[in-house]
């Protein structure tokens, strides 16, 4: 869904009247030294900024994000704790953002600047409020991520006009109990995956799964996971299971190296609900992992259930390009051929009809 908002002037022709107008007006108040001039952060629009202040390269991005946003009236929210990481000239132009970020912050957007990891961790802060996030990679694939660092320049360009589409996400919510007494002890969500795995390293976890209610299998294993389509290409796809579109409505459960002759990857209904319970004679208890990001023990006795989240996750895209093209990019795949190039004769084809 498109969201350039219409101004005097009618659709999107009014909006880039009224951002140039803005453009003049926040060029008169720029310094005569070139520094940014102050921005009045309770009518001025607001723009949550998260990356990893311990990286010099972030911190330069970060820089350059702020100084485009401010350069068009918007005032840029970050972290108080980042904050003095960035030059003083700009402290006008930003304002502390509190966690989790809430709807009458009037914050539009959260840009993140960092790899998968970065990303997850901005997802904390705008889950609850299905606030958009826009990725920026500064990692390695960054499968998350919309752009690349060295696009700061048009990334502010499509903040500024508010130029991107929003894509909803699958997530999943995550319960630990107690097996007899289904007392909760825990709960928690996911925008990858949750990873049950074992505490001791030498030992096999026992656990036993059901699905919709009913026993589908008891495995000896490392562990085992339940995934999302966006968890798909992460530790899931790291541990054998399938690429699943990001438009599936699916969970995926991938047990992780389990000693049985029936061990495959499953691809359920998203209404399913995914129960793994460590039974008693398991050689040693477990952990579980939600995104790589929050973990708790998961004793013999206990179990958790896994069912579709009742969040979606919001990330902002800035082209409309295919999946396919994506898995492509990200993963490096070859398209011309194993053996070199193909034969043009062959592989042509024909538009004229």
């Amino acid at each position: 869904m498109s969201i350039d908002d219409e101004t005097s002037g009618g659709g999107v022709h009014g909006c880039r009247v009224f951002l140039n107008m803005l453009w003049q007006v926040t060029k008169a108040s720029v310094h005569r030294d070139g520094q940014p001039g102050s921005v009045n952060s309770d009518s001025a629009r607001r723009v949550a900024v998260l990356t990893h202040m311990g990286r010099p390269a972030a911190i330069a991005a970060a820089t350059r994000l702020v100084e485009g946003l401010s350069a068009a009236g918007i005032v840029s929210a970050l972290p108080a704790g980042d904050l003095p990481a960035l030059d003083d000239r700009f402290a006008d132009a930003v304002m502390p953002l509190s966690k989790p970020v809430k709807p009458e912050d009037g914050i539009e957007l959260m840009v993140v600047l960092g790899g998968d990891g970065t990303i997850l961790r901005g997802a904390e802060w705008v889950l609850d409020s299905e606030i958009p996030l826009l990725g920026v990679n500064l990692g390695h694939v960054g499968f998350l991520a919309e752009a690349e660092s060295s696009e700061i320049d048009s990334i502010v360009t499509h903040v500024v006009e508010r130029s991107y589409t929003v894509e909803e996400r699958f997530t999943i919510d995550i319960t630990l109990r107690d097996s007899k007494t289904f007392q909760p002890a825990w709960s928690s969500y996911a925008i990858n995956e949750v990873s049950i795995e074992k505490a001791a390293r030498e030992r096999m976890l026992e656990v036993l799964v059901e699905i919709d209610g009913r026993p589908l299998s008891r495995w000896a294993c490392d562990g085992m996971l339940v995934a999302t389509p966006t968890g798909s290409t992460a530790y899931a796809f790291s541990a054998g299971g399938p690429v699943l579109w990001p438009g599936v409505e699916a969970l995926l459960v991938v047990p992780l190296s389990a000693h049985a002759l029936f061990a495959r990857p499953l691809v359920l209904s998203p209404t399913s609900t995914v129960v793994v319970e460590v039974l008693d004679v398991s050689q040693t208890h477990g952990v579980v992992w939600c995104d790589g990001r929050r973990s708790v023990e998961l004793l013999a006795g206990m179990e958790i259930e896994v069912t579709r989240g009742k969040q979606r996750l919001r990330l902002a895209r800035l082209s409309e390009a295919p999946f396919t093209d994506r898995l492509v990019h990200k993963f490096g795949l070859r398209v011309e051929g194993w053996r070199g190039a193909a034969d043009p004769a062959i592989t042509m084809i024909d538009t004229t009809a």
